[in-house]
C-alpha cells in the first residue's frame, strides 16, 4: 500500500473516531446530571399509612405478615383512616392505600388474601358485605412473638374504611390506589367512581395493579396516571432504545414508575433529568429500595443516604414517622 493510500485511510480513521467521540459526548451532555444543584430534595410516599412492620426479607407474597411484626413501636394499623391521617402529618406527600370489593360492590380498604391473616374471620372480603366487614377485628392476627400475645385484638373493630371515606378524609390530598382483586369488575366500580370527580382531583390520584384491570382504565382514561407490570417493562423498554435523545416514548406518559434504586440508575438522564422528563409528560417516579420485591422502602437513616442528592421524585417508606423527620 502506498504512503498516500495509508495516510488517507488514517485520515478517514481519525475522522470516524472523531465523529464518534463527539457523538459520545453530546449523548452525555443531553443526559448528564452533573451540572444541576438538585437542591429541592425528594417527597415523600408513605406505605400503607403507617403501618406495622416486619422483616421483609424472611417473606414471599403467601407470607401472614401480621404474625411476624416487628414489636409495636405505634399503635396504628395499616390501611385505617387513622395510619392515613398521622402519615400525613408526618409530612407524606403521598398515601398508598389498598382496595378489595365487598360481596355488595363496594370498595372497602384492605390489603391481605385471606382475611383470616389480620381478622378474626375466615375467608376472602368479597365473601362479606360491608356491614360485615365493619365488624370485624382488623387488629386481630398481629403478633410478634409467635402468638404468644397479640396486642391490638379488639382495638380495630369499625377500622376498616370504604374508599368514599379516604376520599371524604383526603380531599385534596394525593392518592395512591392499589387494586388487590384480580378481576376486572372491581376496575369498574373503581371508574365509576373516578370519572365523577373532577379533572384537578384526578391529577391528584393514581391507580396500580393486574395488568388486565389497568389496561381497562387506560381505556377509560388516557391521562389517568396508571401503573401495572407489563406497562412499565414496555415503557421503559422503549425508553432505553430512544432515552439518550431526550425524547419520552407515549408509552411512558400519564405513569406512576416504582423503580428499585439500583436498577434506575441504568436509565438516560438520571436522576435529575430522568426525573424532569417524567414530571413533563404527567409520569410519577418512585424508588423504592432493593429489588422492588414484597414494598421493600426507605426505612431507616443508612438507607436514605443512598439516595442520589439529585434525586427530586418520590421515596417509598414504610416508616413515614422515621423518614418524616429525618427530612424536615
Amino acid at each position: 500500500m502506498s504512503k498516500e493510500k495509508k495516510k488517507r485511510r488514517f485520515i478517514k480513521s481519525r475522522r470516524f473516531w472523531g465523529v464518534l467521540a463527539l457523538l459520545a459526548l453530546l449523548i452525555w451532555l443531553n443526559n448528564t446530571s452533573l451540572f444541576y444543584a438538585g437542591d429541592q430534595g425528594f417527597k415523600l410516599l408513605a406505605h400503607r399509612g403507617l403501618a406495622q412492620t416486619y422483616d421483609a426479607a424472611n417473606t414471599d407474597w403467601s407470607t401472614n405478615t401480621a404474625a411476624i411484626i416487628h414489636e409495636p413501636e405505634h399503635d396504628y394499623l395499616e390501611n385505617t383512616i387513622a395510619s392515613m391521617q398521622i402519615a400525613f402529618d408526618y409530612g407524606a406527600d403521598v398515601v398508598e392505600f389498598d382496595v378489595k370489593l365487598s360481596a355488595d360492590k363496594i370498595l372497602a380498604v384492605f390489603h391481605d388474601s385471606p382475611i383470616s391473616y389480620r381478622t378474626d374471620r375466615e375467608g376472602e372480603v368479597g365473601d362479606y358485605t360491608m356491614e360485615e366487614l365493619r365488624q370485624m377485628d382488623i387488629g386481630y392476627g398481629y403478633t410478634a412473638d409467635g402468638g404468644k400475645t397479640f396486642p391490638f385484638r379488639g382495638k380495630g373493630v369499625g377500622l376498616m374504611p370504604t374508599i368514599d371515606e379516604v376520599f371524604d378524609a383526603f380531599p385534596d390530598k394525593e392518592l395512591l390506589i392499589h387494586v388487590k382483586d384480580g378481576n376486572v369488575e372491581t376496575y369498574e366500580v373503581l371508574w365509576s367512581k373516578l370519572r365523577s370527580l373532577p379533572q384537578e382531583r384526578l391529577a391528584q390520584l393514581t391507580v396500580y395493579g393486574d395488568d388486565e384491570g389497568i389496561a381497562y382504565l387506560r381505556e377509560q382514561s388516557p391521562s389517568l396516571r396508571l401503573l401495572s407490570m407489563a406497562m412499565m417493562k414496555k415503557a421503559l423498554l422503549q425508553y432505553e432504545l430512544i432515552g439518550f435523545t431526550g425524547y419520552v416514548p407515549k408509552a411512558l406518559h400519564n405513569m406512576e414508575l416504582h423503580l428499585p434504586l439500583k436498577y434506575a440508575r441504568a436509565l438516560w438522564g438520571w436522576p435529575y433529568k430522568f426525573n424532569k422528563r417524567m414530571e413533563a409528560v404527567n409520569t410519577r417516579v418512585v424508588i423504592v429500595e432493593g429489588n422492588g420485591q414484597l414494598s421493600s422502602g426507605f426505612d431507616t437513616e443508612e438507607s436514605v443516604a443512598s439516595i442520589p442528592r439529585k434525586y427530586e421524585g418520590y421515596v417509598w417508606t414504610n416508616r413515614i414517622d422515621r423518614l418524616g423527620s429525618l427530612t424536615d
